[in-house]
């Protein structure tokens, strides 16, 4: 690397380790006008870095948000971005780990459930971001023999995410996403989400007993005979052909082909 652009790299580094410590000085070589100024410039700066950071979490995780409320959510995320700086000049990828973050938080240990609210905002931002893809048609299915039927193996689409929780997540999570007032919600029973983006909107359903098992032992690559036989290992009242329908109703699979592949066999859509 030549001298000066390796000089400009250090001077960078030096100038963006500090903007997220409050507690650490204003780096060497930054200097205001006639070289006064620099740690009241360099302050306000730091302090647009943060409150930008901030905002950004907001925008991710508003349910997450309207459960604490403002000045609570705010404090959290200050304190989170102090710990995890991004590590992408992406505003949209910020925030992957406030999930883990929160369920560390001491003052949210009330809200056991709410980690896993974060990580279903988290997943529908990056569904939302997920590449373009078209859904498996429920004919391309239709055309595998029975005979193959158990061998067939799926595609996930780009957008497809899972996740599994202990507690009523989903239900806390649809009812915080909308304007109207938040009643009470006494179901405690854990619920598992699928997260999907067949076309231009996301959707966030709760799967059926048995469906999370099912649909992750499919997205891991498992062939469909296999799969229903780990979710019957999960769920005795597994209800396979009904799975199968609401897999495809929403879009979770992007191609289906057969395993092990013939020399006559191709992807189907």
């Amino acid at each position: 690397m030549p001298w000066a652009d390796r000089r400009h790299t250090d001077f960078a580094a030096a100038f963006a380790a500090p903007l997220l410590d409050p507690e650490r000085p204003t780096p060497h070589g930054v200097n205001g006008p006639g070289a006064k100024a620099a740690r009241s410039r360099y302050g306000v700066y730091r302090n647009n870095v943060t409150i930008s950071l901030i905002d950004a979490l907001s925008d991710t995780f508003p349910a997450v948000e309207r459960i604490v409320g403002r000045d609570f959510f705010r404090e959290m995320a200050r304190l989170f971005v102090r710990a995890h700086p991004p590590t992408s000049p992406l505003l949209f990828e910020y925030g992957h780990a406030l999930a883990d973050f929160i369920d560390r938080f001491e003052p949210a240990a009330t809200m056991p459930w709410l980690g896993d609210v974060a990580r279903i905002e988290r997943a529908w931002l990056d569904a939302y971001h997920a590449p373009d893809a078209e859904p498996l048609r429920p004919e391309a299915l239709g055309a595998i023999g029975p005979e193959s039927l158990g061998s067939a193996v799926f595609q996930p689409h780009p957008a497809l995410h899972i996740l599994r929780s202990s507690h009523p997540a989903v239900t806390i999570f649809s009812a915080n996403r909308r304007q109207e007032p938040v009643g009470r919600i006494s179901e405690r029973a854990g619920e598992d989400a699928l997260i999907t983006r067949p076309h231009l909107e996301v959707f966030v359903r709760i799967l059926p007993p048995g469906g999370a098992a099912f649909l992750m032992a499919l997205r891991s690559g498992q062939p469909l005979a296999d799969a229903a036989a780990h979710a019957f290992d999960a769920e005795p009242q597994f209800d396979l052909a009904a799975n199968i329908a609401g897999m495809l109703e929403a879009g979770a699979f992007a191609s289906v082909a057969i395993n092990p592949p013939s020399h006559s066999e191709e992807s189907l859509r």
